[in-house]
């Protein structure tokens, strides 16, 4: 059985999902029982001023283990990563944040043998050679970024310390995340929330990747809900551990500008794609995620449609 999540940390805290992330867990546990790390970057206002905030920089081994005794923690959620376009920019950074930051929370996890370590990986993790559509759980992985590197380095490890230390480590390859309360972090689906910014403010968005691109894409709801159910699903129902396959609605950049064109019809969208085409015609187009569905009852509740309409009343009520 898998045991009950007490107190939770949350790495990277002031990133896309981090964010939004602890706000949910806040909810479903309680604010002072949820605490926020971030190592560079002020949290949002709503995380500061509803639970605890500390200086976690998952690189300072030292730091992370005095936050885990002071509070008491039993379960990490690592959310704290150097995402795909900031990483080929920046390749040793991201491995030096992604891999041995990740070692660290591992050995922090091992030493006072927490409860469980949440730690995402992503569809990085693919390859040119891997199939694109309906991508398998199981399949070649040769990602041809530093992320998608240390997404593959990560999902291994953390199955690793599962089968030799007994240390319950859980992951999902989430595919690119669209959320209407956080800005995107340096991702190469960025566009897709972008796009309803520029749309609502200035009516027009210069897209990085060609119209035809197709990505396989999930709204925040439905990432933190999965990321939150697969942490909750009882041990001895997963027979994979760190790299679910997750999948939610596949689209490409045109189709997602005509489906905000019927909420804001005047939109002008032009396409220049840019170093982030590459990365994503390296990517899959439509995801299987049939183990995920079948090990711990992973269901969307979002499609294009829906996500499109709940983004823009949201942002509109916001900006404008």
């Amino acid at each position: 059985m898998a045991r009950p999540m007490k107190r939770i940390l949350v790495t990277g805290s002031a990133g896309q999902i981090g964010s939004e992330l602890v706000m949910v867990l806040r909810d479903r546990y309680g604010n002072d029982d949820v605490v926020a790390g971030t190592n560079r970057t002020q949290p949002s206002k709503a995380v500061q001023e509803s639970g605890p905030v500390e200086v976690c920089n998952i690189n300072d081994k030292g730091q992370l283990h005095s936050i885990v005794d002071r509070y008491d923690i039993d379960t990490i959620y690592n959310m704290a990563a150097i995402l795909s376009a900031v990483g080929e920019q920046k390749p040793l950074l991201a491995w030096h944040v992604n891999m041995d930051g990740f070692h660290n929370v591992l050995e922090c996890a091992r030493e006072k043998e927490l409860a469980r370590v949440m730690n995402p990986s992503s569809i990085a993790a693919f390859g040119p050679e891997t199939p694109r559509m309906n991508t398998p759980q199981e399949t070649v992985l040769k990602p041809k970024t530093m992320y998608g590197v240390t997404k593959v380095a990560g999902e291994l490890l953390g199955d690793y310390y599962f089968k030799r230390f007994g240390v319950d480590v859980r992951g999902v390859r989430y595919p690119g995340i669209i959320s209407s309360e956080t800005l995107p972090g340096g991702g190469t689906t960025d566009y897709a929330v972008a796009i309803f910014y520029e749309a609502i403010q200035k009516k027009r968005y210069e897209c990085f990747v060609r119209e035809d691109t197709v990505l396989p894409m999930m709204y925040m709801p439905d990432a933190l809900k999965g990321l939150i159910d697969l942490a909750e699903a009882p041990l001895e129902n997963l027979k994979h551990h760190c790299d679910f396959n997750m999948a939610s609605m596949s689209f490409s950049a045109g189709e997602l500008a005509a489906e905000i064109r019927k909420h804001i019809p005047e939109l002008e969208v032009t396409y220049k794609p840019d170093f982030r085409q590459a990365i994503a015609d390296s990517w899959p187009q439509s995801i299987d995620d049939s183990a995920a569905r079948e090990e711990w009852g992973w269901k969307p509740s979002y499609d294009l449609a829906t996500m499109t309409k709940d983004m823009i009343e949201k942002l509109s009520a916001r900006l404008l």
